[in-house]
Order: structure tokens, then sequence, then C-alpha cells
């Protein structure tokens, strides 16, 4: 477990490194996949890791899942690609319908389909204003909604910060528990300042309710950190933008389709969405996005808006394997027991372990934030970035974000896979307390 060789990893890793630019990486240990099965990963050295990471969430039912894999080789052998921009193909007609049953909403829906979740809200952040007649938006800081302008323009992401946002978007604290931008109270409280301050000052003076077409946000803030609101912030927030007519649209790219045990994130908070952005999930590994939303929101007159390959059938015939299987197998529940049993054993290892300052989550969307002291919770960020490589080098593939790590494996994990990953994150824990760590590892990660 300690003497891993991977002398063909970094040999793959050096070859990467002169020839794939940095700004499409975000690397915290040379893991070089070379086959992957179920939960699980292989280098090319042979060695094999369990994955806390999951892809960041786009590999629901784990890796080559017999059923997501014949549904792709039969499109591919069928008809490999059509744009769907120009023709029409069955399989995506048939998601369309699929997603416009599932996604909850008593008004008529209809559905967009793209390549990933960067431009399904990209096409959100341009289609909205136009639909609504109201210039403005509103979204949160510390949103992360995508790498596209349109969509890194209504992240409030430091990942994001340097490409200068429009200036029709206004940004609005996320009610966090744990570091509310208030100062430390009550979570409901936290979530009341939150929404006094959007409706008594930004929608007033900085962007006035009858210019502002849509609130955008995540049911739970996951590159920020895992940040659950608490449970009195989104009903409220809807009952606000009723109130005043503005849409209230979703990002449930990483939190949709049974992550967070159910089958969208803001389903927690017993609301509706007006749209929302799918994807990571919902191609079972292919690329693909979506958005389904109210018609007059995605429908709008003589806008043309389509990528050429938006809804492959080959994408679109694996989707539709996946929400099988998710269906079927009723995986939101086993996210709901497998990740209430990982936050309740992650508790108690907090208890053992300083370091660990919050862990918080639903599901299978977990976050263990790190911290220098309790008392102050000052971010222990290079100690997250220890913790991640030394887990890597016991065989348990997870990443940091900041300070926070973040667990996000396929739905189909089991607690005996369970018991294993929390078993090595303990030790990695434990190694990165002690100092048995040699920091020289992180350079150039």
């Amino acid at each position: 477990m300690e003497a891993r060789d991977i002398r063909r990893s970094l040999e793959v890793a050096r070859r990467d490194g002169a020839a794939i630019t940095r700004s499409q990486k975000y690397r915290l240990y040379p893991l070089v996949v070379d086959r992957a099965g179920g939960v699980r990963l292989w280098d090319p050295d042979g060695n094999e890791y369990l994955d806390w990471m999951g892809c960041g969430g786009a590999v629901p039912v784990g890796y080559g899942h017999p059923e997501v894999r014949d549904a792709a080789v039969a499109a591919i052998d069928k008809e490999y690609a059509h744009p769907l921009v120009c023709y029409i193909h069955e399989p995506a007609v048939e998601l369309a319908e699929r997603l416009i049953e599932l996604v909850p909403g008593d008004f008529v829906k209809k559905v967009w389909f793209g390549n990933s979740g960067s431009d399904a809200m990209d096409f959100l952040a341009k289609v909205v204003p136009l639909a609504a007649g109201r210039p403005r938006i509103i979204s949160f800081i510390g949103a992360f909604h995508g790498m596209t302008i349109g969509s890194g323009a209504v992240s409030g992401h430091g990942a994001l910060a340097r490409p200068i946002p429009g200036g029709h978007i206004t940004k609005a604290p996320y009610p966090n528990p744990y570091r509310c931008a208030w100062g430390p109270c009550d979570p409901e409280e936290c979530s009341l300042r939150c929404l006094d301050y959007l409706r008594n000052e930004l929608l007033t003076n900085v962007s006035p309710a009858d210019e502002t077409a849509a609130v955008f946000a995540e049911s739970i803030q996951s590159d920020s950190g895992e940040i659950v609101p608490p449970g009195n912030y989104f009903p409220a927030l809807r009952e606000l933008c009723d109130e005043l007519g503005i849409w209230l649209i979703f990002d449930e790219i990483k939190t949709g389709f049974g992550r967070t045990g159910r089958m969208f994130g803001f389903e927690h908070f017993d609301i509706q969405a007006d749209a929302m952005g799918l994807a990571k999930p919902l191609g079972g590994g292919f690329p693909l996005s979506a958005v389904v939303g109210r018609v007059e929101i995605v429908e709008v007159e003589d806008l043309y808006t389509a990528y050429t390959l938006g809804g492959h059938p080959v994408s679109c015939s694996a989707s539709l394997a996946f929400i099988d299987v998710l269906e079927r197998d009723d995986l939101a529940a086993n996210a709901a027991d497998v990740g209430g049993y990982l936050k309740e054993q992650l508790r108690e290892m907090q208890a053992r372990h300083p370091l660990i300052g919050d862990v918080r989550g639903k599901g299978l969307l977990l976050g263990v934030e790190l911290v220098a002291d309790r008392r102050t919770r000052e971010p222990a960020t290079r100690d997250a970035l220890r913790l991640a490589y030394r887990c890597f080098e016991l065989g348990l593939i997870m990443v940091a974000f900041g300070n926070v790590m973040e667990i996000t494996p396929p739905l189909t994990i089991t607690r005996s896979d369970a018991d294993e990953a929390l078993a090595i994150f303990e030790r990695a824990l434990a190694d990165v307390e002690a100092g048995r760590f040699d920091d020289a590892k992180l350079d150039g990660f």
C-alpha cells in the first residue's frame, strides 16, 4: 500500500505536461487512468484506486456499466452522428419527453440540448433576459456555473473571477451556515439576513426588481465547498421571486439525478424551478447537457442557439439507459443511505481529528472542511492539498476545492466500499496531521 510503482504513469504525465495546456487542468497528483470499472480505476502501472471523485459526478452508475455501454454501442452501430440542429433522431426526442416527465412543475416545458454544463448555463444566461424582457440577472457569490463567457459571468467563484462579467449581473451572498457573510449566527437567521439584503438592497438599489429577469442558483453550492443552505432559504426565495415576477433558475448540473438523495437537489426544499440546467450525470459518462424549463423561457422567438453535436444520438441513448438504471435500482435511495452513513462516520472521525472543522452535504455530495483552528475557522488549504495527495498514494481518489475535500463517488457505491475509503482517508488524515508528508511532492500541482 505504501510503495506503489508509478514509473509508467510519471512518463505519461511528463508527456501530458509538454503537450496539453495548463489552462485545461486542475491536477492535485499524477494520476494517469488506464482503465476503469465500477467504482475503481487502474493506472498504467497496474495500481488500483477506489474513486471518491467519480469524474466530478459525471459517472453516476460507475465506469463501464453494461447497460449504458450496450446502449451507446448500439447507437454507434446504428447511426453514430446526426446533428440534431438539422435532422430529427428518436433518441433525442425520447430523452426530451423523459426529462419533461421527470422534472417537477405543473406548466408546459420544453428541452434544449448541448454538450456540457457550461453551455447549458450559457444558454440560460442568453435567453432568460430576452424571454423576460428584463435585462438583469442575480446570481450568488460562490456559484460555479461554467467555463464559457456567459456561464462564467453568472458565476461568483474565485476560479472564474479574472474574466470581467457583464454589468447586468449582480452577485448576492449565499447563505452559508458555517461561514455566514454576516458573522456567526443561527443558520435560519443567516438565511433571513441574506434574503433581507437581496430584497431591500440588491433588488432596490442595484438590480431593480422590475428590470430583473431571474435569480440563478445552485441548490447546493458544490465547487465552493458543498454548502447546504438552511432549509428556510429557498422556500422564502421562491415566494419572493413569485411576488416580484422573477424566474428562479436552478443549476442542477452536479446535484441532479439522485446525487443528493432526491432526483433533483431543489426538491429537498419542496419548491419548483422555472428552468434548470442539467449535465454531468445526464449522459451516463458521455458528453451531454440539457435545459428543461418553461416553454416561454426556452423558446424565444427569432433566437437561434445550437451546437452541432448537441444532443448527440450516442449520448442520448446512453442517457436513456442511465435513467432506466437510476430508477430501477433506486440509486437516489442508495445515495441517501450510503451518503448518510459516510456523513455519520466522518462526523465521528471529526471528534478524533482537529483538522476537520465541518462535515456537510446531502446524499453522495459531501464536503469535509479542513481548518487550522476550530475556534477561528482559519482555512487549512495547504493541508487539503497534502491530504488529497496522500489519499492518492494510499489508493483513494478525491479532490480538494480550497480547504474542502469533496466526495462525489458513483451512486452505485456500497457501504463496504465506503468503509474501505474511510479507512484510507483517516490514515491519510493522520499522516498529514502528524507532518508525515513531503511538501516537495506538491511541486507542479
